[in-house]
């Protein structure tokens, strides 16, 4: 995970480049670079190679760097340089928790009260997702997938409870994109089916303990693999066996 990137092509280079938005533009780039995983945890950064990338002077990098430094996905250390932070399980742990209880509660005030068109959003994105299962499109699947509980928040207006779920979502993605197998992609279909299922019924209990599930599942399968990979994780080495203080049910 160490080792210095040799080639920066996988940064998206913007269309266009203003004065005002140069900084913005590079921090989006290698924001995404870093939470899609090209970049990877505890990768070196290389500014020389971001500057010649995107075409920008070492200003708006450093500036760029500054910005993810406080989103805690840059690690910067006088006279050695940035590296990619390692992910923190203790801050997914938390951030997973106010999720499953703002998403599961958010159900219960959805659930008979929603119109057709809800279920006609997330029926498609039901389809959406087996087909990029079926390809083993991984990237589009994990976007489908955030889809999904975008439109559930879409339909009820609830700005605040998005934009905190929002805020949390950069590490939020670069643990989950750790864990996206074949598997896990059948997995989480089957979750948000139940849960589709149960706004269905119009069974707010049923939705909610599907979305509850659903949580507790991703948990389970991040727990194991940082403990079968602790380098990954700043905090790897101190998860235990069990179920590691997170409020399961």
């Amino acid at each position: 995970m160490n080792s210095h990137t040799s080639s920066y092509s996988f940064l998206t280079r913007p269309a266009t480049l203003t004065r005002g938005s140069v900084t913005a533009d590079v921090t989006h780039a290698i924001r995404t670079a870093i939470v899609t995983l090209a970049l990877p945890p505890g990768s070196l950064i290389d500014k020389t190679l971001i500057c010649a990338e995107l075409g920008v002077s070492r200003f708006p990098v450093s500036e760029a760097l500054a910005r993810l430094q406080i989103e805690g996905l840059v690690d910067i250390a006088p006279q050695r340089g940035s590296t990619v932070s390692l992910v923190r399980i203790a801050d997914v742990r938390e951030y997973m928790l106010i999720r499953k209880g703002l998403e599961s509660e958010a159900l219960r005030v959805l659930i008979g009260s929603h119109d057709a068109s809800l279920i006609d959003e997330l029926h498609a994105n039901l389809a959406a997702q087996r087909l990029a299962a079926n390809h083993d499109d991984a990237e589009a699947f994990h976007q489908i997938d955030i889809e999904f509980h975008d439109i559930i928040f879409s339909s009820m207006k609830f700005t605040r409870i998005k934009s905190i779920i929002d805020s949390a979502r950069a590490n939020l993605d670069r643990a989950r994109r750790l864990i996206i197998t074949p598997r896990r992609l059948a997995l989480t279909i089957a979750e948000h089916q139940a849960i589709f299922d149960g706004i269905l019924a119009a069974d707010a209990v049923l939705a909610s303990k599907a979305m509850r599930a659903h949580i507790d599942a991703v948990m389970v399968e991040l727990f194991a693999f940082a403990r079968e990979h602790p380098a990954v994780f700043a905090d790897g080495e101190t998860l235990g066996s069990d179920s590691d203080s997170f409020p399961f049910g």
